[in-house]
């Protein structure tokens, strides 16, 4: 989640998409020799190590299953270098030494691994009791504001989930998670090797590539093993470039301690779609509603549908958001097997013991 934030995951198997936590929760070696990798190479500066996650599965009346699984930073937040020199730059701009081109930036620079903890403010200290992601953490360099997590299964490949006839639950604390701030849990059509192909991209899942999600993101520093490089708008806010990355996306959770919506959004096309021109949908171009991806969504936010006291801060609300509580979210199909039509998705909460409908 994109502020002070605790999460603890446990679920059933299930769409067959990453999960994914936006900072968001998602699950995701790819390794080339260091010197022969023909593009998006791993860095040499720091060694990748995926905080260690637990989760439970196959949950029946008698229990769960434990399940060790780990999670991985996303591309965007890793440091972009050339033997220890920078190919993005604190200015938000790409190095033109290393970076004038696309596919040349990428086979000059590497995507390093990550200090989870001293650098972006992630813990998963006692695993088993999810993963604290702090919105704010001062570096010895840097400051780093939120970040965006994949669940792994295993060192080189995200976990994919199939949703079909089961639930998914997570407990989250939300009590520092102020108006303005967004912490999400969803899944995304992403690649299960984060389009790892040992030519294009030699990092892959293990380094947290291969993002993607209906909004169809021009800010991204990667696509399909090439730098987005390519009229770069570094005064932009976030900085973006010429290309976006377009999935379907499912939000399970998108919340702060005063608001909280789900939304599907879906695209015409499958899997992830490297977007140029109207294809993209962008809103500064007047195209929102011309692009492959439905970026409104079909959310559920109880607020705006007239339930103004059921989620917020103290005991006055349904849910109360100051407190922990579980999210359960089921996906049930039109004959009760994994194999049959999803025919509706059913979401409640768990306070306290108490079951509270959605």
């Amino acid at each position: 989640p994109r502020g002070s934030s605790d999460c603890r995951i446990s679920c059933a198997p299930s769409l067959e998409a990453t999960l994914h936590s936006m900072p968001v929760m998602r699950s995701l070696l790819c390794v080339a020799p260091l010197g022969l990798a023909a593009a998006q190479q791993v860095g040499r500066m720091q060694q990748e190590t995926h905080p260690e996650m637990w989760m439970e599965s196959d949950c029946t009346a008698s229990g769960c299953k434990s399940e060790k699984t780990s999670v991985v930073i996303d591309a965007n937040w890793r440091w972009v270098n050339k033997d220890g020199q920078n190919c993005y730059m604190n200015d938000n701009t790409w190095s033109p030494a290393t970076c004038s081109d696309p596919a040349e930036c990428a086979m000059q620079c590497g995507i390093d691994g990550a200090d989870y903890k001293k650098t972006y403010g992630i813990d998963t200290t006692g695993g088993r009791d999810g993963v604290t992601l702090n919105f704010v953490t001062k570096g010895d360099y840097s400051s780093n504001f939120g970040s965006r997590l994949y669940v792994m299964d295993g060192e080189d490949t995200y976990k994919m989930f199939k949703l079909k006839n089961r639930e998914f639950t997570f407990d989250v604390d939300v009590s520092n998670l102020r108006c303005g701030l967004n912490g999400a849990v969803y899944f995304v059509e992403m690649d299960q090797k984060g389009d790892y192909d040992g030519v294009k991209n030699a990092a892959g899942a293990k380094y947290g590539t291969g993002y993607c999600d209906a909004q169809c993101p021009h800010d991204l520093k990667w696509i399909k093993g090439e730098a987005n490089v390519l009229d770069w708008d570094s005064e932009s806010v976030p900085p973006v470039g010429r290309y976006g990355a377009c999935c379907a996306e499912m939000d399970i959770w998108e919340a702060n301690n005063m608001a909280t919506a789900f939304t599907p959004h879906v695209c015409s096309k499958a899997g992830l779609t490297k977007c140029e021109g109207s294809e993209c949908g962008d809103n500064d171009a007047g195209e929102r509603y011309l692009g492959i991806c439905d970026k409104d969504g079909c959310d559920y936010n109880n607020y705006r549908m007239g339930e103004q006291s059921f989620y917020g801060t103290g005991p006055s609300f349904d849910v109360d958001s100051s407190r922990p509580f579980s999210i359960v979210t089921q996906f049930i199909t039109s004959d009760n097997t994994d194999a049959g039509d999803l025919v509706e998705m059913k979401r409640f909460y768990v306070q306290d013991g108490k079951v509270v409908p959605n």
